[in-house]
């Protein structure tokens, strides 16, 4: 089946605006190529960054002192990279969503309608 056929671009009006499916299409496609961009790099993050400390055991496996800021610092600075990545992919309303946008609106109308009362 193809995209046209499944998701046909039919407009709809709503409350908010109108609403087109091939619009609907592009955001979900969108969100999918970001969360697929995080498990990849999630995924690299792994591989690298094992792949780095079990050669750090290997070659100096005498003089290797596991617990040196050598070992992790790429695991470090790439995992404050990857935090950040994940933040923009899963956190974008994270702490200012919009159910806090609406408590706080109620709130602000609460305090004026008592201040007027």
């Amino acid at each position: 089946m193809e995209r046209n056929e499944k998701y046909s671009n039919s407009t709809f009006e709503t409350a908010s605006g109108s609403y087109s499916k091939d619009m609907a299409y592009k955001r979900a496609e969108r969100r999918l190529k970001e969360l697929k961009g995080f498990y990849w790099h999630l995924f690299w993050y792994l591989v690298v960054n094992a792949v780095i400390i079990v050669s750090s055991v290997v070659v100096n496996a005498e003089f290797f002192n596991l617990w040196s800021f050598n070992t992790f610092s790429t695991a470090i600075f790439w995992g404050i990279g990857l935090g950040v990545h994940a933040l923009g992919v899963f956190g974008k309303n994270l702490v200012f969503s919009k159910n806090w946008e609406n408590r706080q609106i109620q709130k602000f109308m609460d305090n004026d309608k008592k201040r007027w009362e």
